[in-house]
Order: structure tokens, then C-alpha cells, then sequence
């Protein structure tokens, strides 16, 4: 067993094609491993900003939105589109930061760690500009949730192709349940 890995954890993902990655990586920033949870309401609000963007662009754009505005639901509900749209966002964007400002100032998301992650996922997609992938990502990246399968992602279906040529995306994830969130990290991984 590789050092840092829980033995449940090893004992799921413990597969020749993985463990390279697992021995070159080190342990998946997910439960059961340790894991610092994220603040909802940003982390929610940076993914809106992040989508479909490159990585340099998000950034740009994230840095204008925090120098200029208190990170807070009932500021960024309060600020006009056009402010929105002056640091970068796009008029749907300015549109989802304000839903998801209303959302969270609303309560949505409010006793969001306790829920399954199905729950999680159908409270989220209710907010305008948060889809499915957007909901998986937070209950990995946000919540540390250890079994998501975002199969709808182009990363992870090019490090699928790339390490099991010709198995079907669903039914390898299978293979790695409980630890499915695990699995896509080092399937990333494959991609660097």
C-alpha cells in the first residue's frame, strides 16, 4: 500500500492501470482522506465565473469580481448587471452569479453537507446557470464527497480513452465505487 492511502481506499482503487498514478500523485484530496472543506457560497460563485473558460481567463475575471465587490450573497445580489458585465462576465454570467446570490440568501445553501449527494445535485441544478457537472464538481471539490462519476466530463472521459480503451465510461466507474471521486482525479492526473 502506498503511504498516505487509507487501506479502504488502496484496497477499491488498487488497479494496475491506476496505481502508477496513485504511487506518483499521492492520495486524492477526498473523504475518507483528509479534506478542507471549501466556503459554499464563493466556491459556488467562482465555478459560475470559471465555466467554459480557460483557466488564465477565469482568473482574470475572478480577481476583477474580488477587488471590486465583498464576496457576500447580499452584496453580489444587490450589484447591477452592468457593474457584473464591467469586470468581465458575460450577460448570462452576470445573470448566474445574481441567481446563485439570491439562492444562497435564500438559504439553498444552507445544510448542504448533510444531504446525499443526489439531494445535493437537485437542489443545486435548480439555480440558473448551475447544470449537473457544476453540481458534481462541488460536491468533490467543495464538499470532498468521495463517490461522484462526472461522466459528462471531457477530462475525465479523455483519461478513460486514454487508460481503458473501449470500456464504457459508467460501467468502469463502477469498478471504483465507493471511491468513484478518487478514481476521476487520477484519471485527470493522466491527462497533465
Amino acid at each position: 500500500m502506498a503511504r498516505g492511502f487509507l487501506p479502504q481506499v488502496w484496497l477499491v482503487l488498487d488497479d494496475p492501470v491506476l496505481k502508477p498514478l496513485l504511487q506518483k500523485h499521492g492520495p486524492a484530496p477526498f473523504q475518507p482522506h483528509p479534506f478542507e472543506p471549501q466556503p459554499l457560497y464563493p466556491t459556488l460563485l467562482r465555478s459560475i465565473v470559471g465555466q467554459q473558460l480557460s483557466a488564465k481567463a477565469a482568473e482574470t475575471i475572478w480577481q476583477r469580481l474580488v477587488a471590486r465587490f465583498d464576496l457576500e450573497p447580499e452584496v453580489v445580489y444587490q450589484v447591477q448587471r452592468e457593474a457584473l458585465r464591467a469586470v468581465g462576465l458575460s450577460e448570462a454570467k452576470a445573470r448566474y452569479v445574481r441567481a446563485v446570490s439570491r439562492f444562497a440568501l435564500e438559504g439553498g445553501l444552507e445544510g448542504l453537507e448533510a444531504l446525499s449527494d443526489e439531494a445535493v445535485v437537485q437542489r443545486l441544478v435548480r439555480v440558473e446557470g448551475v447544470g449537473v457537472w457544476t453540481a458534481q464538481m462541488f460536491l468533490m471539490f467543495v464538499l470532498g464527497r468521495p463517490d461522484v462519476w462526472p461522466v459528462q466530463d471531457l477530462g475525465l472521459r479523455r483519461g478513460a480513452e486514454r487508460l481503458y480503451p473501449g470500456q464504457a465510461l459508467e460501467a468502469l466507474g463502477e469498478r471504483f465505487r465507493p471511491y468513484r471521486s478518487h478514481a476521476a482525479w487520477y484519471l485527470w492526473r493522466a491527462l497533465e
